[in-house]
Formats: C-alpha cells, sequence, structure tokens
C-alpha cells in the first residue's frame, strides 16, 4: 500500500485538535469543581483504575501522574478535602489504604459526561466494528508514542 504522508499528517493534526477540545472539555468540568490539572490527571487514573478492578494506592497514583511521594500526598489530601476522593482500607490486604472515588464526586462526573459520552457512542454507529478495532489500534498506538514522549 502507498504510504500518504499528507493524509498521516493530516491525522496527526485532527489528533492534537481532538486533544485540545477534550482538554476544554475538561477544564470546563474542573473549574467548578476546585480541580487543577493535575487534580483531573488523578481523578482520572482512580477512575482507570476502579473500573480495571484495581484499587490504586497513593504511590500507584504517584506512578500514573508522574508525581514524588510529598506532591502526591498534598495532591490526596486536597482531593480529599474537597470531598472528591476518600482514603479506605484494602478489602482484600487491611494493612494497605486505597483512593476511591466520593458518590458526590462520581455523580457530578456522570451528570457532567454523561451526555457527551452517549454522543461519543452514537457517533461511533456509523462505524464497522472492524474500523473500530483499527481505531482502537491506531489511539492506543498513538497514547504509546506520547507517554514515551514525555
Amino acid at each position: 500500500m502507498a504510504r500518504n504522508d499528507g493524509e498521516r499528517a493530516e491525522l496527526a493534526l485532527l489528533l492534537r485538535r481532538l486533544t485540545v477540545e477534550l482538554d476544554a472539555v475538561g477544564e470546563r468540568f474542573a473549574k467548578p469543581h476546585g480541580l487543577g490539572r493535575t487534580d483531573v490527571r488523578a481523578v482520572i487514573a482512580i477512575l482507570d483504575a476502579t473500573r480495571r478492578g484495581e484499587p490504586l494506592t497513593a504511590g500507584g497514583l504517584g506512578a500514573a501522574v508522574g508525581l514524588s511521594s510529598a506532591s502526591v500526598t498534598a495532591l490526596v489530601d486536597r482531593l480529599e478535602r474537597a470531598g472528591h476522593v476518600h482514603r479506605v482500607r484494602d478489602p482484600a490486604d487491611r494493612r494497605r489504604v486505597v483512593l476511591q472515588m466520593s458518590e458526590a464526586s462520581m455523580a457530578a462526573g456522570a451528570a457532567f459526561f454523561g451526555g457527551l459520552q452517549r454522543e461519543l457512542v452514537a457517533a461511533m454507529d456509523g462505524f464497522s466494528d472492524a474500523d473500530l478495532h483499527v481505531v482502537r489500534r491506531w489511539l492506543t498506538a498513538m497514547t504509546e508514542v506520547v507517554v514515551a514522549h514525555t
């Protein structure tokens, strides 16, 4: 298959545009909820770990968002004071403390992002499962490049 560098460059620009737009959506949620950029990254890391069924410790959060132990402690303290996160004992190992989103924070996120999520899923209806598989592979590869770049 012939390589179309112009098309590839256009896809990179579209990815950047999507990233900028998603960042703006996150910002519109963050401000009224007293969250900064790092706070949002932390909340997403906790949510993603919860969805995977992998409770996240403060140390795991630090690794996920690239913060030192002291910075993570301050971050978690701030999120906890604001009512977004709770520290709870891990049911599998009571010696371990894991991070859990508060019900209020989960409800606020669902109310704000739920409509967007439904619209994104509806927009996928125009694509076959095979198309979506290729998109998943592509987005995974692009994410790996960005993570490695940082």
